[in-house]
């Protein structure tokens, strides 16, 4: 594997996860109590030997940038490095990233000067867990010039997906984005040809990308050199090449979730507390989940009633009750609080006592979940300031809502409040 070269795309706006991204790039939002997304592709490159990576992005960087440079380093023993590149107009070039290809393209003088074999693209808002390794000598065996990793998916999910059709040796020769009708009918393949079984084959009869390319460097660099008007590469560049390139697809048949929207990720976060066996677990001592180390303290619960949640480090909950939900580091639950289906970010540093009880002298709202507040179904972002007696319900079962200017919003019926948000005490949500 040190023959690959790792590139993770983190540049889109991650419109369809606002407002989580209203401060930070997509790839750096929080997940799992104490992890980022970009943490999830990063340590899937690092247990698969791959330590060479570039993370390509171009909105609100400075937070990624931050967690990467503080997570990942190699030190000087090692030639391994986890680097941001981020959008910037030159002579030359005085767009941003206008898609996936077109931000490769902008850096690919930089990628040509790297001895490598194979480049390897990956996306970073995914939860799963990949030996690229495999996926590699896949690559290598049939001598392709792009492999497409694709998980195998059954007709109700099939028309939201970009599908492929291949040939008996597994070589990709017909595309086709989110087909309906007689249309997807058409993008159905053998999958046992891919090594699921024949039960397996008839529930799951399409093959999906993942957005997970491996390409020959060379050519990469020609699809991107040759196809200048091109910007995509699972819309463009990939489907255009067929014809003339050898495009295989490798089989992944494993947990795999596009978290890039509200309720996808909000499930996700909630999935992982699940009993007996989550579909994910960050609990694999031969594949970890790698992150910045902040030496916090243990969680401290003083009479609490806690089932199937996850809580970070760091935090404090006094006589409140938790359940199916997912408390990030550093929160601070007061007493008579009920969370249940919720996911509590945390926050990104602790409010000295002094201060917290100046601020309740002062009727203002300390940092954390009030007093007797009741939060269901619900996202809190980091560094929100909850008050007392607070109910966050979505009693009305409202879908959709901007309520900005009042620390909140309404996704998908999920309540999420903005981070840094101050809601007063009482508010009925």
């Amino acid at each position: 594997m040190k023959r690959v070269l790792g590139i993770i795309l983190g540049g889109g706006a991650g419109t369809r996860l606002y407002p989580l991204t209203k401060l930070r790039a997509k790839p750096a939002v929080p997940l799992a109590g104490k992890y980022r997304l970009i943490d999830i592709p990063v340590s899937n490159c690092i247990n698969s030997g791959i330590n060479k990576i570039y993370v390509l992005t171009q909105f609100n960087s400075a937070s990624l940038n931050r967690h990467l440079t503080r997570a990942y380093n190699f030190g000087g023993l090692s030639d391994g490095f986890v680097e941001v590149l981020a959008a910037q107009q030159t002579r030359d070039r005085p767009d941003w990233f206008q898609g996936t290809a077109d931000a490769v393209r902008q850096y690919l003088w930089l990628f040509e000067e790297w001895d490598m074999d194979e480049v390897i693209i990956l996306s970073g808002d995914h939860l799963y867990r990949m030996d690229y390794g495999l996926f590699i000598d896949r690559h290598r065996e049939t001598n392709a010039d792009i492999t497409l990793s694709v998980i195998p998916i059954d007709e109700r999910r099939a028309s939201s997906f970009g599908l492929m059709k291949i040939d008996n040796a597994g070589r990709v020769i017909d595309f086709s984005e989110k087909p309906k009708g007689n249309e997807l009918k058409a993008m159905q393949v053998d999958t046992m040809s891919l090594g699921l079984t024949l039960e397996e084959a008839k529930q799951k009869p399409y093959i999906a990308s993942m957005g997970i390319y491996v390409f020959k460097k060379n050519a990469l660099i020609e699809l991107l050199k040759q196809n200048t008007e091109q910007t995509d590469f699972g819309k463009e560049i990939i489907p255009g090449a067929a014809k003339d390139y050898n495009i295989q697809a490798y089989l992944f048949d494993d947990y795999w979730e596009d978290i890039g929207t509200i309720e996808s990720f909000f499930e996700a976060n909630l999935a992982l507390t699940v009993q007996p066996k989550p579909a994910f677990s960050f609990y694999d001592e031969q594949a970890p989940i790698y992150t910045r180390s902040r030496y916090l303290p243990p969680t401290k619960l003083l009479n609490c009633k806690v089932s199937e949640s996850i809580i970070g480090e760091g935090c404090i909950l006094k006589n409140c009750e938790i359940g199916h939900s997912v408390l990030g580091i550093r929160s601070r639950i007061e007493s008579d609080c009920k969370i249940e289906d919720t996911l509590v970010m945390g926050a990104d540093y602790y409010e000295p006592f002094a201060e917290r009880q100046s601020n309740l002298e002062m009727t203002k709202v300390p940092l954390g979940i009030g007093e007797g507040s009741t939060i269901r179904r619900a996202i809190v972002d980091k560094n929100a300031r909850i008050g007392k007696k607070v109910l966050i319900l979505n009693k009305d079962r409202v879908e959709e809502a901007n309520r900005e200017d009042e620390g909140f919003f309404i996704r998908s019926g999920i309540v999420v409040v903005l981070k840094n948000a101050v809601i007063p005490d009482n508010m009925v949500i």
